[in-house]
């Protein structure tokens, strides 16, 4: 079955957000959501972004996220799959999962 690529975008910082000290870094989250997912779903058919909000990518999409997470005070990291928020701060990888598994991934 060809399935269309879905798209796991973490948006985070260097800097651990106020709330979340002692949580791990948005690029660990990064990591380690790569390595669970690819465990869990193939992987050919996810796609992955890390945008870092304080210095996010020309694309219009990211930047406007970005912009949101900062103004909004969102927990970060922000986990999104394709447009819908799943996670944020201390992600968990459940509701993660059961996005991918709506998008029609098994």
């Amino acid at each position: 079955m060809n399935q269309s690529p879905v798209t796991v975008t973490v948006y985070g910082a260097e800097k651990l957000c106020a709330s979340c000290v002692g949580a791990p870094s948005s690029k660990e989250t990064y990591e380690w959501l790569q390595a669970a997912i690819s465990r869990k779903f193939k992987e050919a058919t996810v796609q992955y972004n890390y945008v870092d909000i304080y210095n996010p990518p020309d694309e219009k999409v990211h930047r406007d996220f970005s912009k949101r997470v900062i103004e909004e005070d969102l927990f970060y990291p922000v986990v999104l799959v394709d447009d819908e928020i799943v996670g944020e701060g201390i992600p968990t990888i459940k509701p993660i999962y059961h996005a991918l598994e709506k998008k029609g991934m098994k």
